[in-house]
């Protein structure tokens, strides 16, 4: 029997089936277009996209396997990578660099060869921040520069990251499509109708493939099954979060004690930091979640994960 029990009236983007189901289908290709061009402002205009293979090895047996949420090229060739990162990890700017890696290398060629790429994009809405220091700044772009001269050194590599619990504006405050579009990921689970200030064509195709009431059987079961596991993982997540701080906030009490407070607290926020890590690790272990989503969660490797 089909049954609709769920009370939201659309998916919620940041759980796998959800984002997947919005941004990584063929019949959706134009909402992905669409968000990418109004992230770049206008200075790349993507016209059509093809969807690539999202698994990918690494050159040797020993590499470890990437498999990217939404991995495709535009009408030049140019690699775009479309990550929905849901909990925050210890080493996040390392994968993601790590990631770059496998579109970057892939356009290697056999023979004669004068190195010339295509520009990539790493592409990554948070579910959390990493940048403290800042409340309101939550879009950053990110490019190789010259240090002495604060010029871009190279433009073929572009990592764009969305700080989303950053963006609270409401309807009435919404400026262009970037932001439009930047509302309706941060909103759309707990929207019962489509705000007015979202009139443009695009939202209305988003809204109609959103809407859960019209799912088939086969995607409401997979959705059902997806929104579990990402309430899962959150709850994991934020228990393992207050578990890590109080732990890292003891020990940094008691070096703070011995070596001075400022310098103990700051030691034991880096442990605390391990220490959530290891606790978001365990439980995510213990509810059999896959080695390769507790990597992305906890930021640990596949052998610190194995010997837990």
């Amino acid at each position: 029997m089909d049954r609709r029990e769920l009370s939201d009236r659309y998916v919620n983007p940041y759980t796998d089936f959800g984002f997947k189901k919005l941004f990584g289908t063929e019949i959706n290709k134009d909402l992905l277009i669409s968000f990418i061009n109004s992230l770049l402002h206008g200075k790349e205009v993507v016209k059509d996209l093809t969807y690539l293979n999202t698994e990918h090895l690494g050159t040797g047996e020993a590499d470890r396997k990437a498999v990217f949420d939404v991995y495709c090229e535009n009408e030049k060739g140019e690699k775009i990578l479309v990550e929905m990162q849901r909990g925050e990890q210890q080493f996040f700017k390392d994968r993601s660099l790590y990631y770059a890696t496998f579109p970057i290398r892939e356009q290697g060629q056999k023979g004669e060869w004068d190195y010339r790429l295509k520009a990539v994009y790493v592409i990554g809405i948070l579910n959390f921040t990493f940048d403290e220091q800042s409340d309101d700044f939550y879009h950053h772009e990110v490019k190789l520069m010259d240090t002495r001269t604060k010029e871009v050194f190279y433009d073929k590599l572009t990592f764009i990251y969305l700080e989303m619990p950053k963006f609270n504006k409401s309807e009435e405050e919404l400026n262009g499509m970037f932001e439009k579009w930047l509302f309706v990921l941060r909103n759309l689970s707990r929207l019962m109708e489509r705000p007015k200030a979202l009139q443009e064509r695009i939202f209305t195709k988003l809204f109609e493939a959103a809407e859960i009431a019209k799912f088939t059987k086969t995607e409401y079961d997979s959705y059902e099954e997806s929104l579990k596991t990402y309430r899962d993982w959150k709850n994991t997540i934020d228990t393992a979060e207050l578990k890590g701080e109080k732990k890292g906030f003891k020990k940094g009490e008691k070096i703070g004690i011995e070596k001075g407070r400022k310098e103990g607290l700051e030691k034991g926020r880096k442990e605390g930091a391990k220490e959530k890590a290891i606790e978001i690790a365990k439980q995510l272990k213990a509810e059999s979640v896959p080695v390769g989503i507790i990597i992305k969660c906890s930021g640990l490797s596949e052998e610190e994960i194995n010997s837990l």
